[in-house]
């Protein structure tokens, strides 16, 4: 009776932890190449969309930034890759402060009304952006209103503190930052993934958590030459303002 009983327990909590993971179940993470995008001309009907992701921050907690690069490489380089031709400038940006935005991840991007508008049907059907919110990681998407062009000019998303000239330039800068990251994160992702494809949210939360390890360790230890030397280079080794010996958030 005793041997029953325990074997019968054994299998309701078999059963309880595979409804228990099974409801925590997220897409199964895949590969995406890497594909270099061409520069085009920017024509005129053009605006600044962006679509913006409040992310779950529970109080009292660090936040967690490692679910922006499994959006980033699962959603929109696939989107960006789709949308090349119709996407000239685009950025991503990531923020957390207790306020009322919150945790965000945002991805900004320059086009037509009518690319604006497929992109955001796109993001609206995309199955893992659905099982994101249903799994809690994501509180709320912000969309724009692509009927209406507010953002016209290519300055229009840059800091109005700036002068005018970087206002107008920036945009082509973080461009090309953006996609670097994004570039970073997919050859990262796709080394490691191998022959697994992480489902369950624990384990791809686990994984894009290395992921942004690895990421951050490069930025940390390389990102002195690999960014900033060569940007100092590019404005002829002219010194910039700047003194304290620490890590810094710019």
């Amino acid at each position: 009776m005793q041997i029953k009983t325990v074997r019968y327990g054994l299998i309701i909590g078999f059963l309880l932890l595979f409804v228990l993971t099974g409801c925590a179940s997220l897409s199964p993470v895949q590969k995406h190449e890497v594909k270099p995008i061409k520069p085009a001309e920017l024509p005129a009907g053009n605006g600044w969309w962006h679509v913006r992701f409040r992310m779950n921050w529970p109080p009292d907690t660090d936040p967690d930034w490692d679910m922006d690069l499994y959006l980033a490489h699962q959603v929109f380089l696939p989107l960006l890759e789709k949308n090349k031709n119709d996407l000239h400038l685009w950025r991503f940006h990531r923020r957390a402060h207790r306020d009322g935005a919150g945790r965000r991840f945002t991805f900004w991007f320059y086009s037509t009304p009518a690319t604006a508008q497929q992109i955001f049907d796109d993001l609206r059907s995309d199955p893992i952006i659905s099982n994101c919110r249903s799994a809690g990681v994501i509180d709320k998407i912000l969309y724009d209103d692509p009927t209406n062009i507010t953002r016209p000019h290519i300055k229009d998303t840059s800091d109005k503190s700036w002068p005018v000239a970087i206002q107008k330039t920036w945009p082509y800068y973080i461009t090309g930052v953006s996609r670097m990251w994004l570039n970073l994160v997919a050859e990262i992702a796709d080394q490691d993934l191998k022959d697994q494809r992480p489902a369950s949210l624990e384990d791809i939360k686990q994984f894009y958590q290395q992921v942004n390890e690895n990421v951050t360790d490069l930025w940390q230890k390389k990102g002195r030459h690999a960014f900033l030397h060569h940007l100092n280079a590019v404005f002829g080794y002219e010194p910039l303002i700047y003194w304290e010996k620490r890590y810094m958030e710019f």
